[in-house]
């Protein structure tokens, strides 16, 4: 008999492919007209040489993958490693089946509209097909190479920490982050010049989309399944810690395997699959800006051509000024803290940040110049301001997420002492307190930095094109990835010191007879037990502190990224009503309002559907747990095999079922809202006040859009930043305090796995879901307004409402916890 979850599941992607097939007419119609500028040869000779720095850079992604791996381990440390590999392994696998079910179909929308109604010869149709598949297979590709990497430096870091050297606990996860993320930004950046050099001019515009599409496909389904499964898994394995009185990662929890498993899932997978994607996506939305509004002048598509080369000769050089000022990194802390018994594990993480921001910023001028110099009104250095707000932004946001997340700062202390005399109430509370205030600072932050820009953009930008300030933010989005290595580096960091200590106690190497002197003639060194825990746990803190900076990077271009995508809606809803968009898209339009209010509902549904996924599935994790646990005198001192399976198909299980309900309800919305918005008659046949009036819905969807991008950045920023401040408290309470297993860690316990689906679930989506929203909802809008749908938008926008509305009630009515009989 057919199980209702492959009913349901087959039932998802046949209305996913309904909503793509959908989308699929607009998208190619317009973005076919995205026609990117010749290129002069020596424009064409420059962008060479970015394609053999990118493969330097790709051969320095793998001398440092190999540079891991040649790490000697213990034998039990290496065996408990790939364990964790293969059961991330087949997560992945099973991950690839359904992103593979979702490329078929829109591969079928592709050829069916390019092949059949629009009769595009067959290579040219085979171009798009293939940058929609590299898309998907760049983010899928990355996600697979992250996890490998992390799952080979987590035995190493483990074992070396029996050394007592604190300085190699750094370099290790640093070098594995620092592969993955010039690894990635490499893969990413020579897919879009093959695309910019070798594509024929006419197919290059459709074949962007394409790829953007396919990247974001695949990042939004790992980010989404990846930051339910590792929360379910986290929390069933720490409300064991409370429950039974064990410690950290006892081996014989059967949670421990599933949840090394999500810090890969969530940690690796989903942020690595993530930064492509988000590198791509912004890209390609300046991209179609510089072609669709630098527009001025009788040469502009010269100057469309300077422009671009300039964009990717840009982020080429960002790759050398990370891997320049990681080595420049690198040799400062060796010099300061090399031979030290103690270190301060975030402080070289924070100044390799500074430094390729001030690296990075450097270059930008000096490139700018030596590119842009020749043009007029000092186009150079204004270009060279704005994108180096964005480029500051990538170090200040970490700096004030420091503030409410690191271990050391005044909030987390705070959090401390609440818990101390309140419990795990009082410990909430001040985290919700932290949360807060980082959201308004960061958000401070923000505006000071896109006010910057957008003051520069006034300063001659418009004798070259239309609407400069959506260009500004759009370069302050490009700015805050031009040291993207080096960010992904940062935040690939917490999983591998967070695995490191997991691997330790699942090795149960402190009890293998002998050991000692077995590490002293098969390694030459005596290892250090009674320091080697401790630098695994305050090396874990920094990582948590890190990987919390990097998620408000990440958010933050999304929306900044965002208002460039718009820009696309502006000029479609200008040139097919023939209509001033400020005619329209104003406060007193009330239809303006109420798309405001409609994102925030959305967005707030969005964290409540997550969570609820992470609530069900966790629940459903710690009911196995405590059913399986085999703590008495004459039990294994590590869980079964079988049971540490189980445990990791629920997460699974849930994570997928959660992904299911968001995704589809997320497409939902965005269409039925699109056809909502359509105008009520035909505008060609009016004028003056009537067109104004007839016009006015087209508001609720861009207030939509922009509200999304808007409440989900500072729901982003409060949750990812609670989260930090929760987690990091347990460690102090852990490492700091030494008081494992007392009221006050039980306190600290409770608040941490609150946080853990706020930071690591709901916070880190938002990134994907804003941009997916931004990108198919731009699209659906096309289909509203085209001729043919008049009269018939409202009734397609009531279908789809509905089946959003079936999907947000299953995602709490259909995920409930199921009551006992």
């Amino acid at each position: 008999m057919v199980s209702r979850e492959k009913i349901t599941r087959f039932a998802s992607i046949i209305i996913s492919g309904l909503l793509f097939f959908l989308l699929a007419t607009p998208l190619f119609a317009s973005e076919a007209d995205l026609k990117i500028p010749d290129l002069s040869p020596a424009q064409s000779n420059l962008l060479y040489w970015g394609f053999l720095i990118c493969i330097l850079g790709m051969l320095f992604g793998a001398y440092m993958y190999s540079k891991v791996k040649k790490i000697p381990s213990h034998k039990c440390m290496l065996d408990v490693s790939e364990i964790i590999f293969q059961t991330c392994k087949t997560y992945l696998i099973q991950q690839g089946k359904f992103l593979l079910g979702l490329e078929i179909i829109i591969g079928i929308c592709i050829f069916y509209y390019f092949r059949v109604l629009s009769e595009m010869p067959l290579g040219d149709v085979g171009i798009v097909l293939g940058a929609s598949i590299v898309g998907i297979l760049g983010s899928y590709g990355v996600a697979w190479f992250g996890i490998r990497m992390n799952t080979l430096a987590n035995s190493r870091m483990a074992f070396s920490s029996l050394e007592g050297k604190p300085s190699k606990l750094l370099d290790i996860p640093l070098t594995a982050g620092m592969s993955i993320g010039v690894l990635l930004v490499c893969v990413e950046l020579i897919m879009m010049l093959l695309i910019l050099v070798f594509l024929p001019r006419q197919v290059a515009g459709a074949a962007f989309i394409g790829f953007a599409i396919g990247e974001s496909l695949g990042a939004s389904a790992l980010r989404i399944c990846g930051g339910i499964f590792t929360k379910i898994a986290d929390i069933g394995s720490d409300l064991m810690k409370i429950v039974f009185t064990i410690k950290e990662d006892d081996p014989r929890n059967p949670g421990v395997i599933a949840d090394c498993t999500g810090d890969n899932a969530g940690d690796s997978v989903g942020p690595t699959a993530d930064g492509f994607e988000t590198y791509g996506v912004t890209g390609v939305a300046i991209i179609s800006f510089i072609v669709l509004a630098c527009t001025k002048g009788t040469d502009y598509q010269a100057f469309q051509a300077e422009l671009l080369v300039w964009v990717f000769v840009m982020r080429v050089l960002m790759i050398l000024t990370s891997i320049g000022s990681y080595w420049i990194n690198g040799v400062l802390t060796r010099v300061t803290q090399g031979g030290k018994e103690k270190i301060d594990f975030e402080h070289p993480l924070t100044t390799l940040v500074w430094i390729t921001s001030l690296v990075s910023i450097a270059v930008t001028f000096a490139a700018s110049k030596w590119q842009l110099g020749a043009l007029p009104n000092g186009l150079w250095w204004k270009l060279s301001v704005i994108i180096s707000c964005g480029t500051l932004a990538a170090a200040v946001i970490p700096e004030f997420v420091k503030v409410f997340t690191s271990s050391k700062s005044k909030h987390c202390e705070e959090v401390v002492t609440a818990a101390r005399e309140g419990g795990a109430s009082l410990d909430i509370l001040s985290g919700l307190v932290a949360g807060n205030f980082a959201a308004f600072w960061l958000g401070m932050a923000v505006l000071v930095l896109m006010f910057i820009a957008y003051i520069t953009s006034t300063m001659g930008l418009t004798e070259f094109m239309i609407y400069p300030s959506v260009f500004a933010f759009g370069l302050v989005a490009f700015g805050m990835l031009g040291m993207g290595p080096v960010t992904i580096a940062v935040d690939s960091y917490g999983p591998v010191t967070d695995n490191a200590q997991s691997v330790y106690e699942l090795s149960l190497i402190e009890s293998i007879p002998n050991v000692e002197k077995e590490i002293e003639k098969d390694f030459g060194f005596k290892p250090r037990f009674d320091v080697g825990k401790q630098y695994l746990e305050e090396n874990d803190s920094a990582g948590n502190t890190f990987k919390a900076t990097a998620k408000p990077v990440l958010i933050g271009t999304a929306v900044v990224g965002a208002t460039t995508m718009i820009f696309s809606l502006i000029l479609l809803i200008k040139e097919k009503l023939q209509v001033e968009p400020e005619s329209i898209l104003n406060l007193l339009n009330p239809y303006t309002l109420l798309g405001l209010i409609c994102g925030g509902a959305v967005i707030y549904w969005f964290t409540g559907a997550s969570i609820q996924a992470v609530t069900t599935g966790a629940y459903q994790a710690v009911q196995y747990i405590k059913n399986n646990i085999k703590l008495d005198e004459n039990a294994s001192l590590s869980a079964s095999t079988e049971s540490s399976k189980e445990v990791v198909k629920i997460c699974t299980q849930y994570a997928q079922k959660g992904m299911i309900n968001i995704f589809i309800a997320i497409f939902s919305f965005a269409l039925a809202f699109a056809f909502f918005s359509a105008p009520t008659g035909d505008m060609a046949t009016l004028t003056g006040q009537a067109k104004i009036f007839v016009g006015a819905p087209i508001s609720f969807f861009v207030s939509y859009l922009l509200s999304i991008a808007v409440f989900g950045l500072f729901q982003a920023f409060f949750m990812a930043n609670a989260g930090g401040c929760w987690d990091n408290a347990k460690k102090v309470v852990e490492v700091d305090l030494k008081e494992k297993g007392t009221d006050l860690h039980a306190a600290a316990v409770v608040g941490d796995t609150v946080g853990d689906p706020y930071k690591d679930t709901s916070s880190v989506a938002l990134n994907p879901i804003i941009k997916f929203t931004t990108l198919f909802g731009l699209l659906a809008m096309e289909i509203a307004i085209a001729p043919g749908m008049q009269g018939k938008a409202g009734w397609v926008g009531s279908i789809f409402f509905v089946i959003a509305l079936i999907f947000v009630w299953r995602s709490f009515y259909c995920m409930r916890i199921p009551k006992k009989q």
